[in-house]
C-alpha cells in the first residue's frame, strides 16, 4: 500500500485535482532532487518569501538561513509558522491556442511550525547533510564550521506532515477544434544542468567526481598504470610538469595550437580541456612517469560517440625527452584496453597532419588502418588548410593489436 500524506483544507485541491498527490516518495523525491526552496511566512501582519538552500533528512525538512535575518530572528523558541514552496520545471508546453499553454513540473506545497534547532548534535547533523547534498563526500572534503559560525547560522526544522505535490506531465491539451490550425504545437523539455567547474585561484587538484553532473565511463577519466607511463586526469597541478616537458617547438609543430610559452597560456589549455570535458566530447590525461611523478606530456580521447560506440584518441603531446621509449606505445596500450575492454567500443580512431609522416608511421605500428584522407580539414597554426589522414581500428582487430603492442612493450 502506497505511503501517503493526509490531505488537510490548505493541502486539498479546489482545481485540477488529478494533478494533486500525496505519496510521500513522490514529496521525498521532490526535495531530494532540488537544492533550494521558496520558505513563506508573516512578520508584523505582512507576508515575507524568502529563497534558501534545503535538505530533508527522514520526515523533517531543514531549512538554512542566518541568525541575523529575517527568518532567524522571527523563529522565536516556538518557531515561526511557515510555508514551503519547491517547484521542479520538466517542460514548456506550447498548444495551438494561447489559453492552453502550460508547463511539465513537479512541485511541493509544505505548511507547519518551523522550530528553530538549539541542539547542538542536530544542527550539526544538518548541516552535514546539507553539505553532502552537494556532493556525497563533500563533507569529508571540506573544514567543518567553527562554533562562532555554527552560532552564527540558522537552521529551522520543518516537520513534514501536512505535504501535497502537484505535477502535470505529458503533451498539449488543445481543443478539438484548434487542431487544423497552422501553428506549431508541442513540448519543449527543460532540463538543469551543471556547466564547468571553475576552480578558485590556487586549486591544484582536478574537480572532483561527486560534483553534481551527468557521468558516464566515457567521460571520465579514470587513472591508469603501467611500467613506462601513469595515465592521470588532467589537472592544474600539472601545468608547470607540462610547460618544463614539452618546451619544444617540434613537439608542437604538427599541432593546431602554437606552443603555450608562459604558465597562463598552458593553464588556459588546461582549463579549456576540462571545459571539453566536462561537455563530454573530450577526456584528457597527464602522461606522467609512474615512479618519480614527472610529467612527460598529455593525451586524450576525443570526438567521443557513446551511442555508436566511437572515439578519437589524439591531442597526444608528449616531451622530446621520451620519445622512442616505450612510453608512447604503452599509453596507446592503455587507451586502447579502456575503450574496448571497459568501455566496449566499436571503432576507436586517429586523424594527422598529412605532412606529419613520423606519426602516421606510429599510428600504423599500432595496428590501426588507414582509412583515408580528409581534406581542407583543420586550419594549421599558420592559417593554411591541412589534409588530415585518417587511421581507425574495430573491436573485430583489436586483439591482434593487443598481442602485437604486449609484445613491443616487452622488448621496449
Amino acid at each position: 500500500m502506497t505511503d501517503l500524506y493526509q490531505p488537510t483544507a490548505r493541502t486539498t485541491a479546489t482545481r485540477y485535482r488529478d494533478r494533486m498527490h500525496y505519496e510521500r516518495d513522490a514529496a521525498h523525491a521532490i526535495l531530494d532532487e532540488a537544492y533550494d526552496c521558496t520558505v513563506a511566512f508573516v512578520v508584523d501582519g505582512e507576508p515575507r518569501a524568502l529563497p534558501t538552500l534545503h535538505v530533508r533528512v527522514g520526515e523533517t525538512l531543514y531549512l538554512h538561513g542566518s541568525t541575523g535575518g529575517r527568518i532567524g530572528l522571527t523563529a522565536r523558541a516556538d518557531g515561526v509558522r511557515a510555508c514551503v514552496s519547491v517547484t521542479l520545471l520538466d517542460g514548456l508546453v506550447y498548444a495551438r491556442s494561447q489559453f492552453h499553454h502550460s508547463a511539465n513540473y513537479r512541485s511541493l506545497v509544505a505548511h507547519g511550525m518551523a522550530r528553530p534547532v538549539t541542539d547542538a548534535g542536530e544542527k550539526s547533523a544538518a548541516m552535514t547533510a546539507l553539505v553532502e547534498k552537494l556532493g556525497a563526500g563533500r563533507a569529508a572534503d571540506s573544514r567543518p564550521p567553527t562554533t562562532r559560525e555554527l552560532a552564527t547560522t540558522a537552521v529551522l526544522a520543518l516537520p513534514l506532515t501536512e505535504v501535497s505535490v502537484r505535477a502535470r506531465a505529458g503533451g498539449v491539451a488543445d481543443e478539438a477544434e484548434d487542431l487544423p490550425l497552422p501553428h506549431w504545437a508541442g513540448v519543449l523539455p527543460l532540463q538543469r544542468v551543471a556547466g564547468p567547474p571553475q576552480p578558485d585561484a590556487g586549486v591544484a587538484p582536478p574537480p572532483p567526481a561527486y560534483l553534481p553532473r551527468r557521468t558516464s565511463p566515457w567521460t571520465t577519466a579514470a587513472p591508469m598504470r603501467g611500467q613506462h607511463v601513469a595515465l592521470e586526469p588532467l589537472a592544474p597541478a600539472h601545468v608547470d610538469g607540462l610547460l618544463s616537458a614539452l618546451a619544444d617547438d617540434e613537439v608542437w609543430q604538427f599541432l593546431p595550437t602554437p606552443r603555450p610559452k608562459t604558465r597562463e597560456e598552458m593553464a588556459e589549455q588546461v582549463a579549456l580541456a576540462g571545459r571539453q570535458q566536462w561537455a563530454g566530447s573530450h577526456v584528457s590525461w597527464a602522461q606522467c612517469d609512474p615512479n618519480t611523478g614527472e610529467v612527460m606530456g598529455r593525451t586524450s580521447y576525443h570526438d567521443v560517440d557513446e551511442e555508436r560506440g566511437s572515439l578519437g584518441i589524439g591531442h597526444t603531446i608528449l616531451g622530446r625527452r621520451w620519445w622512442r621509449s616505450g612510453v608512447n606505445t604503452e599509453a596507446k596500450l592503455l587507451l586502447l584496453e579502456r575503450a574496448f575492454e571497459v568501455l566496449g567500443a566499436e571503432r576507436v580512431f586517429w586523424y594527422t597532419d598529412i605532412r606529419n609522416e613520423r606519426s602516421q608511421r606510429a599510428i600504423a605500428r599500432l595496428g590501426a588502418s588507414r582509412d583515408g584522407v580528409i581534406r581542407r580539414h583543420r586550419l594549421r597554426q599558420d592559417g593554411t588548410w591541412r589534409d588530415s589522414v585518417l587511421f581507425a581500428m574495430t573491436a573485430d582487430e583489436w586483439p591482434a593489436a593487443r598481442e602485437r603492442l604486449r609484445t613491443r612493450l616487452e622488448a621496449a
